[in-house]
């Protein structure tokens, strides 16, 4: 039987459809041959064919293009987005007649190998230390820009997850808002007695969902799981933010998440997917939590009228097939 399930402290819900249950292999997708990149823009070599990098890492070092000379043998290179999303310019809105504001932010891309085809799951642990670091580096750096409220982080692999390009790399965003569901979430743990969050890991730690635990993070298949293999990786430790994070507590969480991304390519053949950041650095009660998501569904009418999402993989047997080594 089907069962509709409620989320740990929102009032969300979603069907978890047993009886249309699915196996890992009943997702995977023929593969389209691409034709070979000779000429991708963010590989080393070609930093000339993108915007001069906001910070680049080198050999321990962050450093920055200069109108004279160019990074080169980078690590790690980041670079504002050609297309960004909101506009580092102060620029009046037009009225309509409708609640309106400024589109002010930052749109930055993080380009995270110089070498083209890698994926995270191929990442050393020195090399995952260090873009973990970058991430918490640049959304501190945007955090505390004038008139900033958030920074969402976030990584799309694959075209059906929305990137444009193949070349490993993720994004971020600076808004001048807290999005809707950062505010829902912000005043449902307000209202709870502790923290949701550190509840819901006590029991999921002894739960069939549990999929994987290190020093610092708990990856789990959670039991509100809007999409197939779903997976959320959470601090054991009471932290509310990236920017919060210890040397320590990056190295683990690096391990964690290329440890999830390794699994989706050895049980879904290199799947499509998002990963995205959430927390809230000027509220102590929110829990960080990283959201997984292969993309092996699409949302259709029943979803978009009534947002609640059809699973047709349980979160207990995505838990059994991701823990397996």
């Amino acid at each position: 039987m089907s069962e509709i399930r409620k989320h740990y402290f929102l009032d969300e819900y979603c069907i978890i459809a047993t009886e249309r249950g699915k196996r890992p292999s009943d997702f995977v997708s023929k593969k389209i041959e691409k034709p070979s990149v000779s000429n991708c823009v963010f590989c080393a070599g070609n930093e000339d064919k993108t915007p001069p990098s906001t910070a680049v890492y080198k050999k321990g070092d962050i450093l920055k293009d200069t109108e004279e000379e160019l990074v080169k043998d980078w690590e790690v290179r980041c670079i504002p987005n050609l297309y960004p999303a909101v506009s580092t310019r102060s620029v009046k809105p037009v009225l309509s007649g409708w609640e309106v504001q400024e589109g002010f932010g930052f749109h930055e891309v993080i380009v995270e190998s110089p070498t083209h085809g890698r994926t995270l799951s191929s990442f050393s642990d020195d090399e995952i230390e260090l873009l973990m670091k970058v991430y918490r580096d640049r959304v501190h750096y945007y955090h505390f820009k004038e008139n900033i409220q958030y920074v969402s982080l976030f990584k799309n692999w694959g075209e059906r997850a929305g990137a444009s390009l193949e070349h490993i790399h993720s994004q971020l965003i600076a808004l001048p808002i807290l999005p809707p569901v950062l505010k829902r979430e912000q005043d449902a743990i307000h209202a709870a007695d502790g923290c949701p969050y550190c509840n819901m890991i006590e029991k999921e730690r002894k739960s069939e969902r549990m999929i994987r635990e290190n020093n610092d993070f708990v990856a789990i298949a959670p039991y509100f799981s809007k999409s197939p293999f779903e997976v959320w990786i959470l601090p054991k430790h009471h932290v509310n933010h990236l920017i919060n994070c210890t040397a320590e507590m990056l190295r683990s969480f690096g391990e964690m998440i290329r440890f999830v991304l390794f699994r989706y390519e050895e049980i879904l053949d290199f799947p499509s997917y998002n990963y995205m950041f959430y927390g809230i650095f000027d509220d102590d009660s929110y829990h960080l939590n990283v959201r997984c998501h292969p993309i092996l569904s699409t949302p259709a009418g029943f979803e978009k009228n009534t947002d609640i999402y059809i699973n047709t993989a349980t979160p207990e047997d995505t838990a059994m097939y991701l823990k397996c080594e």
